[in-house]
């Protein structure tokens, strides 16, 4: 595709996002539904956005307030809708925030998998004056509106489905909505708009005609991708995209060279950044911003969210990791769980059923089985035994553990923090530490075992 040239004009983006979305059938406004774990609106400001707009409006109407909460700050304009009575009358409510000169472009907030090169070649012939359609031929154009061309192949109007002749509805090349128009010609167009239609609306794409009518040139551009242009009307339909999307963000990870061992069986609801001969599993979830380093494998049903990963790291199965940070050589779970604040170095291990929370675990420290290390900073070399629970809750507040270098806690073990255990102790099975450690020694809880030979075990009453 063509690129756009170096604008004299500044552009303007208006996404028109009103609609009501009865189908959805949903109390979550239909801009919002989600796409990988961002509303659809969100992709299309991002692909908004990467074209550096002057003015970025949205067109809200139906959802109000929550469409605005949902994306605050003060980039954006934001232009109201009501009532809702068309696209043309949408567009009408953006204009007086679009700077003139300059050049508009229209996207949909329910279209959201348009893509950023498809935009720069929809926008070049904007900035030489002309306006610019994006259109698309379909297998089954039913109920989209049909493009119209004279004999010489030039596009003359646009006609909805409920307006076509039985001859109309037979064209095969459709209107995607999406167009590029100085915006002076918009200012000079969209007050004339009216609605003697079937749907009683004012149509934006009746502009076209009017293009023609006053000489200027209207060129049609193309994606050869169909799910671009594809809206959302139900959920069915967006799970379709939802698929499409992770099928793309499948493929660019196998061209960068990862190992996916069923590409449709991956979902990334951010961003997911690979080093070098990574490897992963099946139904894997990765959320917000996560990079996994050169030789990383991550095991099957593993979800992981904001997360660092080091390289020739083993992440096994139905690990949880949020908000935490492993090194390299690690060898992490089955079914652990890394709650966020956690930092693991180098080589650590963490095995079944552990669970670590804001907690610092040294170089070459292991925790196999069945431990809870909560806001404890554990040292080097150091070994906790199965069952070892860190008490760092008191009922009203957190405190701290700290765990020296090269010290062994047997299995069962409770520490009463605020505490610490000194380099090279260890901690006997079954000890309950409430008081600081030395380092070196052996630290345990005198016991005396008994053996009643007359007890009897409780029966149940019948």
């Amino acid at each position: 595709m063509s690129q756009t040239p170096v604008p004299a004009l500044p552009l303007s983006v208006v996404i028109l996002a009103a609609g009501q979305g009865k189908r959805m059938k949903s109390d979550l406004p239909k801009v919002l539904q989600p796409i990988a774990g961002k509303p659809m609106l969100g992709h299309v400001l991002d692909a908004a956005l990467a074209l550096q707009p002057a003015v970025t409006c949205v067109v809200y109407g139906h959802g109000g307030e929550a469409v605005r909460s949902a994306f605050p700050g003060g980039r954006l304009h934001w232009a109201l809708q009501a009532p809702q009575l068309g696209t043309g009358h949408a567009l009408l409510q953006a204009l007086p925030q679009l700077p003139d000169p300059g050049v508009t472009l229209v996207l949909y907030g329910d279209v959201p998998l348009i893509t950023v090169p498809t935009l720069k070649a929809l926008l070049s012939p904007a900035y030489t004056g002309q306006v610019a359609w994006l259109t698309q031929r379909v297998a089954d154009p039913a109920g989209l509106g049909r493009i119209l061309r004279n004999q010489q192949g030039q596009v003359t109007a646009i006609v909805e489905d409920k307006d076509a002749t039985p001859e109309q509805r037979r064209i095969d090349e459709i209107n995607t909505g999406f167009l590029a128009c100085p915006t002076a010609l918009l200012a000079r167009w969209l007050p004339r708009l009216g609605n003697q239609n079937a749907q009683g609306e004012y149509y934006l794409t009746d502009i076209l005609a009017m293009a023609v009518a006053d000489g200027v040139r209207v060129e049609t551009t193309s994606t050869p991708h169909p799910w671009e242009v594809a809206g959302v009307n139900d959920k069915a339909q967006l799970a379709a995209l939802e698929r499409i999307h992770q099928r793309n963000q499948a493929q660019r990870l196998m061209d960068q060279g990862v190992t996916l061992i069923d590409p449709a069986r991956i979902d990334i609801r951010g961003t997911l950044e690979c080093g070098r001969d990574v490897v992963i599993d099946v139904n894997c979830v990765f959320e917000g911003h996560v990079r996994l380093d050169a030789g990383a494998r991550i095991g099957p049903h593993c979800v992981l969210r904001d997360a660092t990963v080091g390289a020739g790291t083993d992440i096994f199965a139905f690990t949880h990791v949020e908000s935490t940070t492993i090194g390299a050589e690690a060898r992490i779970g089955p079914y652990a769980r890394f709650r966020p604040g956690s930092e693991l170095a180098d080589g650590v291990h963490i095995g079944n059923f552990v669970e670590v929370k804001n907690s610092q675990i040294g170089a070459g420290s292991k925790a196999n089985h069945l431990s809870y290390i909560g806001d404890t900073t554990v040292g080097r070399q150091a070994n906790i035994g199965a069952g070892t629970i860190v008490c760092n809750y008191d009922g009203a507040n957190k405190h701290r553990t700290v765990i020296g270098d090269r010290v062994h806690i047997g299995s069962d073990v409770q520490l009463v923090a605020p505490v610490s255990v000194g380099d090279g102790a260890d901690i006997a099975a079954g000890t309950t530490v409430w008081k600081d450690v030395p380092p070196g020694g052996l630290t345990l809880n005198a016991k005396t075992q008994l053996h009643k030979p007359d007890w009897k075990r409780p029966q149940k009453k019948k």
